[in-house]
């Protein structure tokens, strides 16, 4: 299994698609029906622009965009959680100086059965609508900070994440990154969630 270098322009893309995101705190048992508009990303909420990548050409056959920010030994396990009959081990959580943290993680199918994998995009319309098959409906919960971070995303609603994942054959392994906002250096731990998998908690490198 390989993950690629991304580009200097994803690093920068993502540095100003992270004036475009931002935590919700996140509320208690019984909360007081504002929850919906936190789990959409606070859509109504003005956002500062950011600038949207290039157009790729399209060369027919869509792959996964699996570029991340760093080499990754898949050696490494961090967390694993399983979810649907898949299991998801994390390899690293790295926070960069741009002020992002990268997730990297690899999800094998171990059943018989092919996966679907459009649950991984999330609920949120906007980013679902731009992002199918991908991981885009990923979260980072600080419980001390008591913030929720969203996938970053520029001003079209496109994610830095892994996109275009076809269904997961049997036996087989897809590798996956998630870009975040970077909670304050003293959070080094935090809540790692994605659609159909449990929750796990990860410590953040860097």
């Amino acid at each position: 299994m390989s993950i690629r270098h991304t580009t200097t322009g994803r690093k920068a893309l993502a540095a100003a698609a992270l004036t475009a995101v931002f935590g919700l705190a996140l509320t208690g048992c019984g909360g007081d029906g504002g929850s919906d508009e936190a789990q959409q990303g606070g859509e109504n909420s003005a956002q500062p622009s950011a600038p949207a990548p290039a157009p790729t050409e399209d060369k027919g056959e869509q792959q996964p965009d699996t570029a991340a920010g760093e080499n990754v030994d898949p050696n490494v396990k961090l967390a694993e959680i399983r979810g649907d009959g898949l299991i998801m081990t994390i390899h690293q959580a790295k926070r960069d100086s741009g002020g992002f943290v990268t997730v990297q993680a690899s999800i094998r199918n171990d059943g018989t059965q092919s996966k679907n994998t459009t649950a991984w995009a999330g609920t949120e319309t906007a980013l679902l609508a731009k992002n199918p098959n991908s991981v885009a409906g990923a979260t980072l919960v600080d419980k001390v900070g008591k913030k929720r971070y969203y996938i970053l995303r520029d001003t079209e609603n496109r994610c830095l994440c892994t996109t275009g994942i076809p269904p997961l054959l049997a036996g087989k392994t897809t590798s996956v990154f998630m870009q975040f906002p970077s909670p304050p250096n003293t959070t080094t731990e935090v809540d790692f969630t994605l659609p159909t998998f449990g929750t796990t908690s990860v410590k953040i490198s860097g």
